[in-house]
């Protein structure tokens, strides 16, 4: 904690905050804003346009994704006990009309982790108790986010593709606005979970690009060889990616720039610092 910077969103949606009502379990009064949109099916997706008109609150929340760029991130939501990790959208839009199947990120590796991260030191979660007799029985308490249900202009997605930051959605509690007497109960059963959820953020490779001169290179784009989801360096050219242990290779490129690569490991205790140099193209 002393060594992460945490923002707190209190609420996407304090239109539908506003009109809920305390005790409720289910329906769908408070989902959406004052203008009778849902917030979480409103960002551009990554594989299917997404031609609702975007909202205030999203515009919003996309400019400080962009101005701040964040490392990990979780989405709590209520109305299910379950971890629920990208992708929530998929290609595959016709077919899932009829089966639900998953939609898998090129770090699956890591998103299944974080997720398990949760749900294993959650009061709960773990034991994938269904929340009614025919609800959905979640293994482990997680799940891919399209396995469950698919859905098209999801944040979690958004933030992985386009904001550079691990966001998984926490489903908290099988009643969607419970009441506030219990408010003690699911802090202590989720105060462990969420600190050792902000721990992954210390989880990976980190570190600074530079030119030859030492200056930051701001909006290089990273990948790591064989995860095709690229991520950028900040205007201090400062980058991070959540990895598990295991030995990678990193590229580098930024227009007027040689490209560079670097291999390199990770391990569980600590992060990797690994800084890289790109040089003035000459062609």
């Amino acid at each position: 904690m002393d060594n992460s910077r945490i923002h707190i969103m209190p609420s996407m949606n304090p239109d539908g905050f506003e009109v809920s009502q305390e005790g409720q379990c289910t329906g769908g009064k408070g989902r959406y804003n004052a203008r009778s949109y849902d917030l979480n099916r409103n960002f551009p997706d990554h594989f299917n346009v997404n031609g609702l008109q975007e909202q205030t609150e999203v515009l919003a929340i996309r400019k400080w994704i962009t101005s701040t760029q964040f490392v990990l991130s979780a989405s709590l939501h209520g109305g299910a006990l379950v971890a629920s990790y990208p992708f929530d959208s998929t290609p595959e839009k016709i077919l899932n009309q009829f089966v639900s199947s998953a939609s898998l990120t090129p770090d699956d590796d890591v998103f299944r982790h974080l997720a398990q991260v949760y749900s294993f030191n959650h009061g709960s979660m773990y034991l994938a108790v269904p929340c009614s007799p025919l609800g959905t029985k979640f293994v482990n308490g997680t799940t891919n986010g399209a396995e469950w249900y698919p859905l098209t202009g999801g944040m979690q997605d958004y933030n992985y593709i386009w904001g550079s930051c691990m966001e998984i959605t926490l489903e908290l509690s099988c009643c969607k606005y419970p009441p506030t007497n219990q408010l003690p109960k699911f802090w202590e059963e989720n105060v462990k979970s969420l600190l050792l959820f902000i721990g992954e953020a210390h989880r990976g490779v980190r570190g600074f690009v530079t030119d030859e001169f030492g200056n930051p290179v701001e909006g290089a784009i990273l990948k790591i060889k064989g995860r095709e989801i690229g991520f950028q360096t900040t205007k201090f050219g400062e980058y991070w990616r959540i990895l598990l242990p295991g030995v990678y290779k990193i590229e580098a490129v930024a227009e007027g720039y040689a490209p560079t690569e670097a291999q390199f490991a990770v391990i569980d205790e600590t992060p990797t610092q690994l800084n890289l140099t790109l040089f003035r193209s000459t062609a």
